[in-house]
């Protein structure tokens, strides 16, 4: 009889491998340099394990929405790690959404659409089953953040689970390296790093059931899992 503690370590081994050749499979997928080179980064920062640690909380199936989506590097990792999920890409740059999209038809990954539009202002026609920011909400406006996440809130059926991944106001040394590599990318616009206890309160304001997953990394960021649920019997 085979060993089930063997058994499931080789099943997540084989889960991982086949987590690795998606992630290499989506780079490729870029046909500039730069936005390879680009994806890499993004992918060495926010890599396999912790894409696992985030996607344990989406639905394996349903409607799932991507905020923020850039080149549309996690939204197509989500669809094809899981078959039954209909994402959708949301992003102001047109140039990222169309590469996007032309990443989406080499990968053959039909589960997966995108929008050029604004976060902030766009509005869908039918609700989500989930919702996930990563590395947003620290670049939009602070004294808009509050009506936007009540929004969000309205955008999710009963049940439905919003997931938010973005940088703490702490440890101060791990928060300045993080705002040192932002405004290389952003110049100065404005970035506010929430404090969690701050965004929590606010989640919990809306009426979301808020879990802080932590989420630990030998490189020097300050990353924190926002889980937060709405009550199954809560009108969208």
């Amino acid at each position: 009889m085979e060993n089930p503690v063997t058994s499931n370590e080789t099943a997540a081994r084989g889960r991982s491998g086949e987590a690795r050749t998606i992630i290499r499979r989506i780079v490729a997928s870029y046909d500039d340099l730069v936005t390879r080179l680009y994806s890499t980064v993004r992918f060495t920062i926010l890599r396999q394990p912790f894409l696992e640690e985030i996607g344990q909380y989406l639905p394996a199936r349903g409607r799932v929405l991507d905020l923020g989506c850039g080149f549309g590097l996690f939204s197509l990792y989500y669809a094809a790690r899981a078959g039954g999920r209909r994402i959708t890409g949301i992003d102001l740059n047109a140039a990222r959404i169309e590469r996007a999209r032309e990443s989406a038809g080499k990968l053959g990954l039909s589960n997966v659409e995108y929008v050029v539009a604004d976060v902030l202002e766009w509005r869908p026609a039918e609700p989500f089953n989930a919702i996930y920011l990563l590395d947003v909400v620290h670049h939009l406006p602070a004294a808009e953040v509050p009506e936007f996440l009540e929004r969000l809130r309205s955008y999710l059926t009963p049940g439905g689970v919003l997931v938010l991944k973005d940088v703490a106001d702490r440890p101060r040394l791990k928060m300045l390296f993080t705002l040192l590599l932002d405004r290389l990318m952003v110049g100065f616009e404005p970035i506010r790093y929430w404090p969690p206890e701050e965004l929590i309160a606010l989640l919990a304001r809306l009426g979301f059931r808020v879990y802080r997953h932590r989420m630990t990394d030998f490189l020097p960021y300050p990353h924190i899992l926002y889980v937060a649920r709405l009550d199954p019997a809560e009108a969208a």
